[in-house]
C-alpha cells in the first residue's frame, strides 16, 4: 500500500530537521576546533608598561574596550562624545565591536531577533555596522577581562581597527541602546563565517596577539583571554 501524503510529508519534515540538526552540530564542532588552533601562538602579555586593553562579552557578542586617549591614538577624533546622548560625562574608554545592521538596530534584546533575520543572515549575509559605547573607568570582571599588550601591539591593533572604520565624513550614525552608545556605518558583510566574534578575533590576531584561527562565538574569543582569577 502506498504511503499516504500525510506520512510522506512527515518523513520529509523529519529528514529536513535531521539534516538541519546535523549542519548545526557540524557548525558548532567546526567553531570549537577552529577556535582551538592558535594564531600567534608564541605571543605573551606584556609584563610591564605597554597598554591595558579589555575584551568584553555578554555571552553572545564580544567587543574591544580601549583607552580613550594614548600616545598611539586619540579615539575622540573618530568617535566624539558629542555623538552620544550624554556627551558630558568624563569618559575614559571606548568599546568597539562590529555586527549585522538589522540585528544591531532592531533587536535591543535577543528575544526581538526575528527568525527571518537569522535565515537571511545564514543564506545571504547582512550589512556590517559598528557599535561604539563610551565608558567611565570600567571595572574588570569575568565579562570584561584586561589584557596588557605592548605599545607596538597596540599600534597594530589601532591600525587594524582604523581599516574597518569609515571616515566620519563618509558614514551615517544611528542612535544606540542607551545614552552612552552609538552605531556607525562600517564595511563588511556579516555571515555565519564572518561573525561579530570573528571580527574581534581578527582584530586581535592582526595585532600579533594570540587568538584562535576561527572565532565565530563569544566563547571562541574569551577562551584566549585569561580570567582575572588566573592571573
Amino acid at each position: 500500500m502506498a504511503a499516504s501524503p500525510l506520512r510522506l510529508v512527515g518523513r520529509l519534515a523529519r529528514a529536513v530537521l535531521g539534516w538541519l540538526a546535523l549542519l548545526i552540530g557540524a557548525y558548532f564542532l567546526a567553531g570549537w576546533i577552529g577556535s582551538s588552533i592558535p594564531r600567534n601562538g608564541d605571543w605573551r602579555e606584556a609584563k610591564s608598561g605597554g597598554v591595558e586593553i579589555m575584551v568584553e562579552t555578554n555571552g553572545v557578542h564580544t567587543a574591544l574596550v580601549l583607552p580613550l586617549v594614548t600616545p598611539q591614538k586619540d579615539w575622540r577624533r573618530d568617535f566624539p562624545a558629542s555623538d552620544v546622548a550624554d556627551p558630558a560625562r568624563a569618559y575614559t574608554h571606548v568599546s568597539i565591536s562590529w555586527g549585522e545592521r538589522e540585528a544591531f538596530l532592531n533587536t535591543p534584546t535577543w528575544s526581538d531577533l526575528s527568525p527571518l533575520t537569522v535565515l537571511r543572515i545564514v543564506t545571504t549575509g547582512g550589512e556590517g555596522l559598528l557599535h561604539v559605547a563610551h565608558y567611565v573607568r570600567p571595572a574588570p570582571d569575568d565579562t570584561i577581562r584586561p589584557l596588557r599588550i605592548s605599545e607596538t601591539d597596540y599600534a597594530r591593533l589601532v591600525h587594524r581597527i582604523e581599516t574597518r572604520v569609515a571616515s566620519p565624513e563618509a558614514r551615517r550614525r544611528y542612535p544606540g541602546y542607551g545614552r552612552d552608545d552609538v552605531f556607525y556605518d562600517a564595511p563588511g558583510i556579516y555571515t555565519p563565517i564572518e561573525t561579530c566574534n570573528q571580527w574581534t578575533g581578527d582584530m586581535l590576531a592582526g595585532a600579533g596577539i594570540r587568538m584562535g584561527w576561527w572565532t565565530p562565538f563569544a566563547g571562541s574569543v574569551m577562551k584566549w583571554v585569561p580570567e582575572i582569577a588566573e592571573r
